[in-house]
């Protein structure tokens, strides 16, 4: 009886220990994946993050028209132009990961020859 007694106060001390090891054991890992996430927003914050596809790079009036005719066919991509002296860029689509871009980067290159997906700069 005394050892039945023992063994059962002995056994619930050692699962009580357990479990106090593992809420400590996962405190120290949320602050571990805490403190990488900070370090991944301050990463983009500072350079960019995601993927564009550019469908043209050269002149003004080629830009141009590239722009307005991609907006015709795919109204709801996001477009942008960029101006980096002296030539014009033609970007559209934002999209979190290289995958995501070359796969809309296949359906583009029906319609626009030579295009690449580029990182996205801030």
């Amino acid at each position: 009886m005394k050892n039945t007694l023992f063994l059962k106060i002995f056994l619930f001390c050692l699962f009580v220990s357990i479990g106090t090891l593992n809420a400590q054991n996962s405190t120290k890992k949320d602050k571990e994946v805490t403190n990488l996430l900070e370090k991944k927003r301050s990463y983009n914050k500072s350079n960019g993050y995601g993927y564009s596809i550019q469908i043209y790079y050269g002149n003004e009036r080629t830009a141009r028209s590239k722009h307005a005719r991609f907006k015709v066919l795919y109204p709801r991509v996001y477009t942008k132009l960029v101006y980096n002296n002296p030539d014009w860029k033609v970007q559209v689509g934002n999209y979190k990961t290289k995958l995501e871009a070359d796969r809309a980067n296949l359906i583009f290159k029906k319609e626009f020859s030579g295009t690449i997906v580029v990182p996205m700069k801030k």
